[in-house]
């Protein structure tokens, strides 16, 4: 029946739309629509120090190509994103030696992104179907040639200027490297089911059920300097989640504007239907009876013509007998290195690495008009993957004139320590260079 949401949400809508609307308004829905994507290629490079690990990388290119109709019978729109990527031949012969984050291990890969129905009005837009989604802890993960989506019904509603309340339910998901939708998430393993899902955390056998999708509600508040969100999700089967974040900036009219911030999460999972404790999933090495995780981080620093500096410190506490020893469930995250804590670097954090604390400096600077520097320094105590750090780099360059749209980023991060996650517990480099167009 879920596979079917989509297909029954548009019929019905042109079905009442054809009994309804008048001939000049069903035209509008192509002669209003709107069209526009991005054209991608990356190169991505896995360095290891370690010498019984092959280095490891991949090209892509990719064209993700949005479309959106004229409004119709008073506020409903159509809406599809196709999504294709190519490495072209190039992929080695190897496994090992393929980043198959990027793309996977195939020579290419082909996704409806979005195919969705939408209502909106003044204060309301409500949407059923693939889509994508913008939450801090289930979103698009945009980190390669193609995004994450969901099959999903979402809203979001507008009951005052700067305060947004949300609401969604997802059923299946597509990963960053899969070509259709299905009832699992990040740990699950690859291909579980026939899904190309590859960079995830793993942790669930291939024989464990299905994942349920997700209950999430949100709300977020901004005015004058303080912006904040609270958020509950339920990730059925696997963890209800608490989230509150927000922060302050202090206005002073000098061009340097100091900030602060905190955020608390709180998870809890039921013993009795949950599937890592039914299945002994071993994150980090740990099985637990139950999922219980507290996490607190706060975040400073100041805002600079031209730039900002951030530091932010996180703490996930060790709880006894719980899955991970008290590890954050993230199902949509997890080894993505997406999620919204402060301390998250490249390609890590501490969703990836187990209870402990974490800190992280950031500079980002704007060299010139078109010409971003981003650098970074974190630090990692685990209780389960030790000690660790890394220094990051991040070099983005937007293109204006004839060649406005184009974008040269080049992402570098060095990792140091993390037994487990670091081949041999040796250090390795990743890099990734990014070339888009957007149109």
């Amino acid at each position: 029946m879920r596979k079917h949401l989509i297909g029954a949400a548009v019929a019905a809508v042109l079905a009442s739309t054809s009994l309804a609307a008048h001939a000049d308004a069903l035209s509008d829905i192509f002669t209003q629509g709107h069209i526009d994507g991005q054209l991608r290629a990356y190169y991505f490079s896995r360095l290891y120090d370690a010498s019984a690990v092959p280095d490891a990388n991949a090209f892509s290119g990719a064209a993700l190509i949005n479309l959106r109709s004229g409004t119709f019978a008073d506020g409903f729109s159509l809406g599809a994103s196709f999504l294709t990527a190519n490495s072209f031949g190039v992929q080695s012969g190897n496994p090992a030696s393929i980043d198959s984050t990027l793309m996977g291990i195939n020579n290419s890969v082909s996704a409806l992104g979005q195919a969705y129905v939408q209502y909106q009005n003044r204060l309301m837009e409500v949407r059923a179907g693939y889509q994508y989604l913008n939450t801090p802890w289930m979103g698009q993960s945009d980190s390669r040639v193609l995004p994450a989506s969901y099959n999903a019904v979402s809203a979001v509603f507008k009951p005052a200027k700067g305060w947004d309340i949300y609401a969604l339910r997802s059923f299946g998901w597509k990963s960053r490297t899969s070509g259709g939708y299905t009832s699992d998430n990040l740990y699950y393993p690859p291909t579980f089911n026939g899904d190309t899902m590859y960079g995830g955390l793993g942790g669930l056998p291939a024989t464990a059920h299905q994942a349920n999708g997700t209950w999430a509600l949100g709300t977020s508040y901004g005015v004058a300097g303080f912006k904040g969100q609270a958020w509950y999700y339920n990730f059925l089967n696997f963890a209800r989640m608490g989230y509150l974040d927000g922060a302050y900036t202090f206005k002073t009219g000098t061009g340097f504007d100091p900030f602060v911030g905190a955020q608390y999460v709180d998870e809890s999972g039921s013993s009795s239907n949950n599937f890592l404790v039914a299945d002994q999933a071993p994150l980090f090495g740990v099985p637990g009876s139950s999922v219980k995780s507290r996490v607190w981080g706060v975040t400073g620093g100041v805002i600079i013509p031209n730039g900002r500096i951030d530091l932010g410190y996180n703490k996930v506490e060790s709880r006894a007998g719980a899955v991970g020893g008290g590890a954050i469930i993230s199902p949509y995250t997890a080894a993505y290195a997406t999620d919204p804590l402060y301390t998250t670097s490249m390609i890590r954090g501490l969703v990836e690495m187990g209870p402990g604390h974490a800190w992280k400096a950031k500079v980002t600077y704007n060299l010139l008009k078109n010409f971003q520097v981003i650098a970074a320094y974190a630090k990692y105590t685990t209780q389960y993957r030790g000690h660790s750090h890394d220094v990051y780099l991040d070099l983005i360059y937007n293109l204006d004139g004839y060649l406005k749209g184009l974008t040269l980023r080049d992402r570098w991060e060095r990792s140091v320590g993390g037994w487990n996650l670091n081949p041999g517990n040796k250090p390795f480099t990743y890099n990734r260079v990014m070339v888009s167009y957007s149109f």
